[in-house]
């Protein structure tokens, strides 16, 4: 018998020719939320540590995710419908959606599994045709007369360079599976997913960025240049 099989997808940069953190961002500058160039000064400084590998995953949260928390669950999910028929929409593209496709069709659960928020990222994941997603995952307010929205602070393993790993494992064991119980395959564009890349039976980089291409090259990895 075979087994399972998952397909793991990156978002930003991989399934989409974006990403959806800085997009939302730019979005919300618009509507006057933030300050744009202290948006663009301050997130330049994340993206830079982003790639040097030294990003503090809870404070990008909380910079990513303040726009919306101080709004209100109500403003914020008005604004966010906007966003996905104006800005993500036009930027999904019919090989991302074939991608999907082909995997669904093989019989593959497809998660995509991203270091951005779920509050941006769940209704991109829903319109691509994922059956799962782990993103950053945030706290809520629960305290007695609370809000019930979210607070910006991270709940539970966030979903980035090894966090990644370990929130597949979870979902993995949840269902009484390991690793070697599945077939995994999983695609990305940046080198922070190194740690899941290297777990999976099939790495994929996709789009990759230049430390990651040449990773993929030294070891024979399939290189997918999804949006050329």
């Amino acid at each position: 018998m075979s087994l399972p099989k998952l397909a793991l997808f990156d978002l930003d940069h991989t399934l989409i020719p974006f990403d959806s953190d800085y997009s939302w961002g730019q979005f919300t500058a618009r509507l006057g939320w933030t300050d744009p160039v202290e948006f663009t000064r301050r997130n330049d400084i994340f993206y830079a540590q982003y790639k040097a590998g030294t990003l503090d995953i809870f404070e990008y949260a909380r910079f990513a995710t303040a726009a919306f928390v101080q709004r209100g669950e109500a403003a914020a999910r008005q604004a966010h419908a906007r966003y996905m028929e104006e800005v993500v929409k036009p930027g999904l593209l019919p090989q991302a959606f074939d991608l999907v496709r082909q995997h669904k069709a093989d019989g593959a659960t497809v998660i995509v599994v991203t270091a951005t928020n779920e509050f941006v990222t769940r209704p991109i994941a829903a319109a691509l045709g994922a059956d799962e997603l782990m993103a950053v995952d945030l706290q809520r307010d629960t305290t007695p007369g609370g809000s019930g929205w979210f607070t910006g602070e991270v709940r539970g393993v966030p979903s980035f360079r090894e966090g990644k790993v370990a929130r597949v494992q979870a979902w993995l064991a949840a269902r009484n599976l390991g690793w070697q119980d599945v077939h995994s395959t999983f695609y990305s564009d940046s080198i922070n997913d190194l740690p899941l890349l290297e777990k999976a039976n099939v790495p994929v980089a996709t789009n990759p960025d230049e430390p990651l291409r040449a990773i993929a090259q030294a070891r024979g990895w399939r290189i997918l240049e999804l949006f050329a």
